[in-house]
């Protein structure tokens, strides 16, 4: 439920709790912070006839089914709380006792009849109430779901995760429809093409006339439109479709806004796991689904048994494939390391630790020595400096016969050769000039003054 603090998700204590704290504030559920809500099975999105205090009365209904680790009959709660779940501010109970028979009367309808055909006696059609029986006593709130639904509810096959805290905020039928019916395809950036009559009938009674579609787009879309981008945690636009001279058909493109969290991510609880599941493992928003409608079994600990299991399989080279598919076999298995394998993986550990020691310790003593190569070098290139810049000095107090018998005496010696040869050049036409602009027989003649004249060098420099 949260997405800032590592409890259980769906924890209807954690909702309780946040419910007393924002109520001693005065705030409505649509205000809190983090997130709350449950993952509902697609069947319920199309849901037709009810307003926008009804759909949340039922969705507050099968929020606190959906906490429940039983099926009791009765589903019994404080009437404050079930009301801050559904964001009814009123204390105006007669509405109230309005809006639930309103809620009683609604149906879900499911059938396997493909849209536009006519049904056969060999469909499946299975029509039901959206809640049972429900009464109000000594500021209490008592409700039944049909049994057929439960299961549905608390273990959804197909399912989308619903945020009672952005759809309580909705005050436009149309937005809390389009909304609805938009979120199951959040993963896919959107709907596919949907007839535009099918998109005005979505808030059923309530919806919009067959009034041509630039009053429909005025009056109904484009405010719900604004109103869903003001307030959910979608960026959502649409696209439309002529057919003959009519606009006859309507798409919904979606995105999460910039910085909202995912509601795998909300619904997992801890931050950490979820980063762990989404950036190290790639699971995908199928696999978030499956994992959240199973969070009353897979608690965190659960989670990271399996996480630690896969690392474990991954290591070892036993995962070829699919690091997120055997993920979710580690999960749907509770599969986890056994006490007889961890030891041995200490123990490998341990030998592992020791040998890498040893190798360390061998490339210190590489690296010291390395460094020891390395200091002897400098300090010798910075000894041949000094003694280069030496013999510079002793060649400036010679006079000119001198540093021509000494310039002579370089060519014919074996350093002078080697280096006149390797920079392949011609010492007959070599003066003391050229000699002293290029940069490598400058530095071998000075070198080689400074050894011819070691012995006398400070007295030669002093003299001059």
């Amino acid at each position: 439920m949260a997405d800032q603090t590592p409890q259980t998700a769906t924890s209807s204590q954690m909702s309780l709790a946040l419910f007393e704290d924002m109520l001693a504030e005065g705030f409505g559920i649509h205000e809190a912070a983090v997130e709350i809500g449950f993952q509902r099975n697609n069947v319920f999105v199309d849901i037709a006839d009810l307003g926008v205090a009804a759909r949340r009365l039922v969705d507050a209904a099968y929020f606190i089914v959906a906490q429940e680790q039983q099926s009791p009959r009765l589903y019994d709660v404080e009437l404050s709380y079930f009301r801050w779940l559904m964001r009814y501010d009123s204390y105006n109970y007669k509405h109230l006792r309005a809006v639930i028979s309103e809620a009683q009367k609604a149906l879900v309808q499911v059938t396997d009849t493909p849209p536009g055909e006519e049904p056969s006696e060999k469909d499946v059609w299975v029509s039901v109430q959206l809640l049972g029986p429900v009464g109000l006593s000594n500021g209490r709130i008592a409700f039944e779901v049909p049994a057929i639904l439960v299961r549905h509810i608390k273990d959804p096959a197909n399912s989308h995760w619903l945020s009672l805290r952005i759809s309580t905020a909705f005050t436009l039928n149309y937005a809390r429809a389009i909304y609805d019916h938009v979120l199951p395809f959040i993963s896919k950036g959107g709907t596919d093409w949907i007839p535009l009559e099918v998109v005005r009938s979505w808030p059923g009674k309530a919806s919009a006339s067959s009034a041509a579609f630039k009053y429909f787009k005025r009056d109904y879309l484009e405010p719900a439109m604004r109103q869903i981008n003001e307030l959910s945690d979608i960026e959502l636009s649409y696209e439309t479709r002529k057919t003959s001279r009519s606009i006859d058909r309507i798409r919904f493109k979606a995105v999460r806004k910039e910085g909202a969290l995912p509601a795998m991510q909300q619904l997992l609880g801890a931050q950490e796991i979820y980063f762990t599941l989404k950036n190290e493992f790639g699971l995908t928003e199928k696999q978030f689904n499956e994992i959240s409608a199973n969070r009353n079994t897979w608690t965190d600990e659960w989670i990271e048994r399996a996480v630690e299991f896969t690392r474990v399989k991954i290591t070892q080279g036993k995962v070829s494939r699919s690091p997120s598919g055997f993920l979710m076999k580690a999960l749907r298995e509770n599969l986890s390391i056994s006490d007889a394998e961890r030891t041995m993986m200490a123990v490998q550990s341990k030998i592992e630790a020791e040998e890498q020691a040893k190798v360390e310790a061998q490339e210190a003593k590489h690296k010291a020595r390395a460094a020891d190569q390395a200091a002897q070098e400098n300090a010798a290139k910075a000894k041949q400096e000094e003694e280069v810049q030496l013999g510079e000095a002793i060649l400036c107090a010679m006079d000119a016969t001198n540093r021509k018998e000494l310039l002579e005496a370089y060519f014919v010696s074996t350093a002078g050769r080697l280096l006149i040869r390797k920079l392949k050049l011609d010492k007959a036409p070599l003066t003391e000039a050229d000699v002293m602009l290029n940069p490598d027989l400058k530095q071998g003649f000075c070198h080689f003054a400074y050894l011819k004249y070691k012995p006398k060098a400070k007295q030669l420099v002093a003299t001059a």
